[in-house]
């Protein structure tokens, strides 16, 4: 299949379980691939979904199928809802799906959101299940959204995004790389929710609290810190490694605020720093992150002001990633690869997706 053009609807239930992401979005391919966001929005999770969402790797085998067909036929219906809505006619509807376990080293990667419910109840093409063949193959499954980062904006030095897990992706001798750089909004929101509220707006708690230089220092010097990419960060990995020396640290939560973003800044300004090919390197910030005032104030301290903002749209800042899976979808439909092996570390590329009707 190789028309130019493609409507689509892409599909993202990130890990910080505030929603789900629709964005209904134009492609197309003359000398290079252009996009279009057309119509986009957030629909919060039902109370009990949500939580169902957020505690599924703790549900039994048989309560987790269950969910699996439950949300796949909810993202239908909210859909079909959605297309009735804005009058539109997407060619194909590309879903991320939940991630309830992400263990490339036990060759497992399972995203939630059954495809035959979703095309079901939805009434229209599907592709889903974009990690599983790249982790068969040997890779991390993740990050995928590096190929539309690629193709997509190639006039970027650095794309970050800044969701529940923060990654980047960039070009490095002459190819693509990326992988997650550090936790974001998974423990920034859960600081945020014992003060009231379901995440730091602007950042202004972590303004007002102190760093602390240990708590700093031992997130600084976990192990993920010095593997080398491909990596990825998964829900296990923070259980483990990041959430127990937050309590253990015996601070008020607004210095926990400060000195996370202080480590978070640090860690991506590192990266930049180690990659970067020219002096002031351009850099794109996306999701929920986007808007933490306060990161972007230690971000630019880090990197001594020698950067330069792609100024986005709040449509790319918050539906990026759905954006980049619709594409994924339209390259699934080309046969053309849609994730690298030099992102996830993959034995080859590949063109990974399940395509339901």
């Amino acid at each position: 299949m190789s028309n130019p053009s493609y409507r689509m609807i892409g599909l993202m239930s990130g890990t910080s379980g505030d929603g789900l992401d629709l964005a209904y979005c134009h492609y197309e391919k003359q000398d290079h691939w252009t996009f279009e966001i057309l119509h986009s929005m957030t629909i919060p999770f039902p109370e009990g979904l949500g939580e169902k969402l957020m505690n599924s790797h703790l549900l039994s085998a048989l309560d987790l199928a269950i969910l699996d067909v439950d949300f796949g036929r909810w993202m239908g219906e909210k859909v079909k809802d959605f297309c009735k809505e804005n009058e539109i006619f997407p060619f194909a509807v590309c879903s991320h799906g939940h991630t309830v376990f992400h263990q490339p080293n036990n060759a497992l990667s399972i995203q939630i959101g059954n495809g035959w419910a979703l095309h079901q109840a939805c009434g229209l093409k599907v592709i889903n299940d974009f990690r599983m063949l790249d982790v068969q193959l040997g890779g991390q499954g993740a990050p995928l959204v590096p190929i539309g980062d690629q193709l997509l904006f190639p006039q970027i030095d650095f794309c970050v995004n800044l969701g529940g897990i923060a990654n980047i992706s960039m070009d490095s001798d002459g190819k693509r790389i990326a992988f997650d750089c550090c936790p974001f909004n998974l423990l920034l929101n859960e600081q945020a929710n014992v003060l009231g509220a379901p995440y730091d707006k602007g950042g202004s708690w972590a303004k007002e609290g102190s760093v602390s230089i240990s708590l700093f220092s031992l997130l600084n010097s976990l192990p993920f810190y010095a593997n080398n990419a491909p990596k990825s960060l998964g829900r296990e990995d923070i259980e483990e490694e990041f959430l127990p020396l937050i309590p253990k640290s015996g601070l008020a939560e607004k210095d926990i605020l400060c000195t996370l973003i202080e480590h978070y800044a640090f860690q991506i300004s590192e990266v930049i720093k180690s990659n970067q090919s020219n002096r002031s390197p351009s850099i794109l910030i996306t999701g929920g992150g986007a808007y933490n005032f306060y990161f972007f104030d230690r971000l630019n301290h880090h990197l001594q002001g020698k950067w330069s903002q792609f100024v986005a749209s709040p449509e790319l800042i918050e539906f990026k990633e759905a954006l980049v899976f619709g594409f994924l979808g339209v390259l699934r439909l080309r046969n053309e690869n849609n994730s690298l092996a030099s992102v996830t570390g993959a034995r080859q590329d590949s063109c990974g997706g399940t395509v339901y009707g």
